[in-house]
């Protein structure tokens, strides 16, 4: 969950505190939602805001012109190299401080679009010399940029070459939400039970692969860099998400427009400038700097009320009533375990205020999201309350937003009416349900820092998301789906990017927003729940700490059956069994687990040793690991292959082929291989890799097909046809299941497949 940050939610610990006992507890009995905003804003002090508007000073989001000037000279060093992608996010960084209609605003786009032009992004260089020369670029410098602009539009002319691989991928038909990309696939409804609440259940056969459902974010927002964190500033790492994608539809791009009067918010292009001010950040702008500090839930659920509006929160909250999950619950009727059938194709109840609830532009559907309120600890409810009032309040010192003016009387527009308060408590209400609901959406990023022939990259947070519908999904820690994400953009992407159990890919049409897409993940029966993991995956993660995970984070005791099977084995004298990846030293035969120590499974062996003693040598590997890592990205690849033949060394004496850290060991191999242009050595410790990926993943998992996608490569770069070929397959039909027809690496697939197969 994304608090606020560390030194606010320190205050309002400390204020809770001090507060007399009496005013704790009445605050505890409190259970209406509006209730407690009311009483979180009438504990609001001036010392609370004080404290607070010191805490947003450090989130500064003016513009400066010392820092555009410093970032244009940062630019100016990166171009000298050629390092155009980190010139083009220096140059971005400017633009975003400079003020508007400047010099230094000019200059920053002037310099930005040589940046371009070496990048071959020539209609972007085009719009930076338009946009430099309105900015009152200099006129004795004007000739450079006619010249670039005359290239650039000679370039233009050029025929261009398609290089779009056909693909055989059929979405089966699916049942379309009006006005919404939401659809629900022929055999998948929502139903209802006591015991599950809300879920979707298969009516039908699903093979694996198929798309169960789509559905359409109903708000997202940016996931902001940590401005203070030291572990960003220990790792060196000069661009963060702000600085790399769009803030209104997620694009990525090197040729950003900023907000005029804010130096945070940036987009592809003016319509996004344009659509994202008319809906939300004209009211967000001024408050930018309280919105970093409140945490991305808080600026999520505010977006979340400023896009409902006043008159759509007033009708959905008087029907919510005979909707709400809660009510289902208690409801005398449901007397039966058989879930009840709510909605089909995507469509509720014909006879309700209530129709096409199940859709990315239904409110409804994330109005009546469970908020959990007597979930949340005291503590929690008390500092959520408590960070919503000052919000509120600090948002009052604007006009109030046109979806929330009073719409009683005309003649008061630009006045903050009383019952405008709703908007605070609808905004808390958002906040408590987001901690269940929130999706993120993660991409792999390579640090282009790096030297590096074969770059390291990271999964990092992209954005936090809310669909109606995929909401409903109950959690199970081996799902039979897998998930995707495509952006929406109104300009064409530069590039992919993807999230934690899938990918995303760009869809042929200029929507503005964010669509997930269900697929079957193995073969779903009729009469089975369609099933999606939270995060802590039996892959991953044990079950005692998966439970105790879901127990804090979503307020349930997962009882799936991946939990029951791990939790009958640990029933069943565990700790007989062997225990996978670990190995004698003496006669290599796998080891049993004691209370305290192993023991080798061979018992004419008899062979010790303790827990500890297991634990500090897989430190040891992992400390040699990190080493080698590090010596990787500064490129000293002899001392960083030493370190690594070591650590396998160690390794093999301890661990089987299957442990998972084998796997990280042969595939930081490989990459030293691979990076020197070793391709058959590097392609050989690959597949030692693989077998470890498989025997923690899945042999269906996406995890072993993307460790195919870079064996393919490394057989492409060898030359090896036959070896590629092999591959190719395999791994095309695991990223086809689980990422989607448009993913990145599905279309080299088809490039590297077409190039071999030419040369047979």
């Amino acid at each position: 969950m994304d608090l606020p940050c560390p030194e606010w939610v320190r205050h309002v610990e400390q204020k809770r505190t001090e507060m007399r006992s009496e005013g704790t507890e009445g605050f505890c009995l409190l259970t209406d939602i509006d209730a407690i905003f009311s009483h979180g804003q009438s504990m609001l002090g001036p010392e609370d805001l004080n404290t607070f508007s010191r805490i947003s000073e450090k989130y500064s989001v003016k513009k400066s012109p010392e820092r555009a000037s410093e970032f244009r000279q940062q630019g100016n060093l990166s171009f000298k190299v050629k390092d155009y992608t980190v010139a083009a996010l220096y140059y971005s960084k400017g633009v975003c401080n400079a003020d508007k209609n400047t010099e230094e605003l000019s200059l920053c786009y002037a310099n930005r679009s040589a940046a371009l032009f070496y990048h071959g992004l020539y209609r972007e260089c085009l719009q930076d010399i338009q946009r430099s020369l309105e900015a009152g670029y200099p006129s004795h410098l004007q000739d450079k940029l006619r010249t670039r602009q005359a290239a650039c539009l000679n370039q233009l002319r050029k025929p261009e070459k398609s290089n779009m691989p056909t693909t055989n991928h059929q979405t089966p038909p699916c049942q379309k939400s009006r006005n919404s990309t939401t659809c629900i696939s022929h055999g998948v409804s929502v139903y209802f039970s006591p015991e599950k609440g809300r879920h979707i259940i298969a009516t039908e056969n699903k093979p694996a692969g198929e798309v169960v459902l789509e559905d359409e974010a109903f708000c997202y927002v940016l996931i902001p860099s940590t401005k203070l964190n030291t572990e960003t500033k220990k790792e060196g790492k000069t661009f963060d998400t702000e600085d790399r994608h769009c803030h209104h539809c997620l694009s990525q791009s090197l040729s950003f427009v900023p907000c005029p009067n804010c130096s945070y918010a940036r987009y592809c292009g003016e319509s996004c400038q344009k659509d994202a001010w008319e809906r939300w950040h004209q009211w967000e702008c001024p408050i930018g700097a309280d919105l970093l500090a409140v945490g991305v839930l808080g600026h999520l659920a505010l977006r979340l009320a400023l896009k409902a509006g006043q008159n759509e929160v007033q009708r959905v909250k008087k029907n919510a009533s005979d909707f709400s999950q809660e009510d289902h619950v208690t409801c005398s009727s449901y007397k039966s375990d058989s879930p009840v059938k709510l909605s089909l194709g995507g469509h509720c109840r014909e006879d309700s205020d209530h129709t096409d609830c199940y859709h990315g532009n239904s409110y409804m559907g994330i109005y009546s999201l469970l908020p959990h309120v007597a979930q949340h600890s005291p503590g929690s409810r008390f500092l959520l309350a408590i960070t919503m009032a000052v919000l509120y309040r600090r948002l009052q010192g604007g006009p109030p937003p046109d979806m929330w003016a009073s719409c009683k009387d005309e003649g008061v527009s630009g006045i903050w009416q009383p019952e405008m308060s709703m908007l605070g408590a609808t905004a808390l209400r958002h906040m408590m349900q987001l901690r269940c609901n929130a999706q993120a959406l993660t991409a792999v990023r390579v640090k282009e820092e790096s030297g590096m022939a074969v770059q390291s990259s990271s999964e990092i947070r992209i954005a936090t998301a809310i669909f109606p519908v995929l909401s409903l999904l109950n959690h199970s820690c081996s799902p039979n789906t897998s998930i995707s994400f495509t952006a929406g953009f109104q300009n064409d992407p530069l590039s992919q990017f993807g999230c934690s159990e899938g990918h995303i890919d760009h869809p042929e049409s200029s929507h503005c927003g964010v669509t997930v897409t269900v697929r079957a993940s193995k073969h779903i029966t009729a009469g089975q729940e369609i099933l999606h993991c939270y995060g802590p995956h039996c892959s991953r993660m044990e079950v005692k700490e998966r439970q105790r995970h879901l127990l804090e984070q979503y307020f349930f005791h997962c009882n799936c059956q991946a939990c029951q099977k791990d939790l009958s084995e640990g029933s069943q004298n565990a700790k007989e069994n062997a225990t996978p990846g670990l190995k004698c030293v003496k006669c290599e035969k796998p080891l049993q687990s004691r209370t305290d120590r192993y023991v080798c499974s061979l018992p004419s062996c008899g062979h010790q040793i303790t827990s500890a003693d297991v634990q500090n040598r897989l430190r040891g590997l992992q400390c040699l690991l990190d080493e080698a890592f590090h010596l990787m990205e500064r490129d000293i690849l002899d001392k960083a292959l030493k370190i690594l033949k070591s650590a396998t060394s160690q390794a093999n004496s301890i661990l089987t082929e299957t442990h998972p850290l084998q796997g990280e060991l042969a595939d930081a191999t490989a990459r030293v291989y691979a990076t020197t242009g070793e391709w058959i050595l590097a392609a050989s410790h690959l597949k030692r890799s693989i077998v470890a990926v498989q025997a923690q993943f899945g042999e269906d998992s996406i995890e072993l097909g993307r460790q195919l996608f870079k064996l393919a490569q490394l057989h492409f770069n060898a030359g090896d046809c036959g070896a590629a070929l092999s591959v190719i397959p395999r791994a095309h039909r695991l990223l086809s299941l689980h990422c989607g027809p448009r993913c990145e690496e599905l279309q080299e697939l088809h490039e590297m497949e077409r190039c071999l197969q030419g040369l047979l």
